[in-house]
């Protein structure tokens, strides 16, 4: 719903802020005042076209802000789009900015970030319907008009049950594509993964044993290093020389010296100890030394086959993988891809059978769907003309029109036809009317603009005022061409659409005026040689005064004529 409206420096309006009510808001005011010029303003903020020349004279920029509250029933889809976009808000409300600059530029805002004005266009679906500017009127799109019909005739569970059986269809399709193309590329693909396989398997690859082959190619590489370095070490710890003996035996030596130092200071044992387990470990030590020395040869064979080996594990991991792991890991997914391309003839006959039986059953769900959109449709259709009857347009006709396409691929009906189908069903819907008897059928966005396409929509809004979940709607000069005995029945058909919705109405009929929840008087006025637009909300006496300057001369009798109007408006709603 829209609460506030704030317009700066917007064609004759200086300075405006307005604040709307839930029902019926009523703006009169007389021609050229400005009424429509709100309602302009009220389209930019929707994302229509803008131009340097809707900012006032003198000014560098015009500002339109909007503040929406938004029902529950809309919340989802909104919100979606916010979180999609990150513009959330969590006080549950949405504001609107549009700025046009004298240059021609137009920038455009969602609760205070700059967005495209597609974003902008693409939330306004959602919140408001502009009746008499059709760009901003959803009942102009077709592709909503199968929603609607569906949501008058309640149909929201059977037509979950066909998208159900439709979303499994479209899994299948995209299986049996996928294979088909396998398929297609089965030969080349076999003999591509069996090589593939068979050179990995042939190597026989073990996780960790690059690392232990790099290790051992060091070894045999330095052999001869190796060989005489461990000897030296050997020499120094345990064998020594004419000219200096070697380590174990010095340490033999201070342990034999330390053992009568314990005797003699038996306190200081300990340092004894210590030597018997240095001497132990350099004799450890030597021995492991002697092992290690037998097992190091130079072996130019074995490391020529370690080299072969190592290069083979590079080759393979140059083409499948950048580790041995991650070799093995394409070698198990080439088996898998293998196997599903042998046995893809059997799944794609698997599949092939699931596609007609989803196919069976979206024939029986979608012609049961249909044939209860074309009862509703019936019914719909009576309940327009009814209104448009009342609406002073006699013979006025509606039809809700049905269209369907055969495909070969389609799905099967009981008449053994074959029709092209989608999420929504069996068939295309779109709306028609003929406004005038003798006047074919027409397409809705084909209807002249005026008056009488503000009575039709409002016909239209009021049958389907339960379906329809934009809450906020506004009729622009709808009274265009009707009397005031149909301007009485078209407020109280205003009204009783402003029970489930929000209704802005531009009107100089003060039978229609006489209905509206709030009333906006519109008027402009001289200040400093420039010309405003201001706008009051006229109640009680003002209001009267207001509807009775509607009618004619202020007199005492146009006074009257107001009252009245006003009790036969208070006493029609109260029924």
């Amino acid at each position: 719903m829209l609460s506030e409206l704030h317009i700066e420096n917007f064609a004759i309006i200086s300075q405006l802020d307005l604040g709307f009510h839930p029902g019926l808001n009523i703006f009169t005011g007389e021609t050229g005042a400005g009424k429509s010029i709100i309602i302009d303003a009220v389209e930019a903020i929707l994302g229509s076209r803008s131009e340097a020349t809707m900012v006032r004279k003198g000014a560098e920029r015009a500002l339109i802000e909007a503040i929406f509250s938004i029902p529950h029933e809309m919340s989802q889809p909104v919100r979606q789009i916010l979180e999609r976009e990150a513009l959330q808000d969590e006080d549950g409300t949405l504001t609107l900015g549009r700025e046009i600059r004298n240059n021609g530029r137009s920038i455009a805002r969602v609760n205070g970030r700059s967005v495209s004005m597609h974003l902008l266009g693409e939330l306004s679906d959602y919140l408001v319907d502009v009746h008499g500017q059709s760009e901003h009127l959803s009942l102009l799109h077709v592709r909503q008009h199968l929603g609607l019909l569906d949501s008058y005739a309640h149909l929201e569970q059977q037509l979950a049950e066909y998208q159900s059986k439709y979303h499994q269809l479209v899994v299948v399709r995209k299986q049996l594509a996928e294979l088909r193309i396998v398929e297609s590329e089965a030969a080349r693909q076999i003999d591509i993964l069996r090589f593939q396989i068979d050179e990995i398997e042939a190597a026989h690859l073990q996780d960790g044993e690059e690392e232990g082959l790099r290790a051992e190619r060091t070894r045999l590489s330095n052999a001869e290093n190796i060989s005489t370095t461990v000897q030296e070490a050997i020499q120094i710890l345990d064998e020594g020389t004419l000219e200096s003996p070697g380590v174990s035996d010095l340490v033999g030596k201070v342990t034999v010296l330390l053992n009568t130092l314990a005797r003699l200071d038996p306190q200081q044992a300990k340092l004894s100890q210590r030597t018997q387990s240095a001497l132990d470990e350099l004799s450890d030590l030597a021995a492991s030394l002697r092992d290690y020395l037998e097992s190091v040869e130079f072996n130019p064979k074995r490391l020529d086959q370690v080299e072969i080996r190592l290069n083979l594990i590079q080759n393979l991991k140059r083409k499948y993988g950048q580790s041995i792991t991650a070799v093995l890991e394409f070698a198990g997914q080439a088996r898998k891809k293998l196997d599903s391309i042998t046995h893809a003839s059997e799944r794609i006959s698997e599949l092939e059978g699931e596609e007609q039986q989803l196919l069976k059953q979206l024939g029986e769900i979608g012609e049961l769907l249909s044939a209860n959109r074309h009862a509703a449709a019936a019914r719909l259709e009576q309940a327009l003309e009814a209104e448009l009857k009342d609406l002073s347009m006699m013979g006025a006709k509606f039809k809700v029109n049905f269209a369907q396409r055969l495909s070969e691929e389609g799905a099967p009906l009981g008449d053994g036809r074959r029709v092209a189908f989608d999420a929504t069903g069996l068939e295309r819907v779109e709306f028609l009317v003929a406004p005038n008897p003798g006047e074919g059928l027409k397409p809705l966005v084909k209807i002249a603009s005026g008056g009488e396409t503000s009575r039709l929509m409002l016909a239209i809004k009021n049958v389907l005022a339960q379906a329809d979940l934009i809450p906020t709607l506004i009729f622009d000069e709808i009274d265009q061409g009707i009397g005031g005995r149909v301007g009485s029945v078209v407020g109280r058909k205003l009204w009783q659409l402003a029970r489930s919705h929000q209704v802005l109405c531009v009107t100089h009929l003060p039978q229609l005026a006489a209905y509206g929840d709030q009333h906006l008087r519109v008027l402009k006025q001289v200040t400093h040689g420039r010309t405003e637009t201001l706008v009051d909300v006229v109640q009680g006496e003002a209001r009267l005064v207001e509807l009775a300057q509607m009618m004619g001369e202020l007199s005492d009798g146009t006074r009257q004529s107001a009252r009245e109007l006003l009790q036969a408006v208070d006493q029609a709603v109260n029924q």
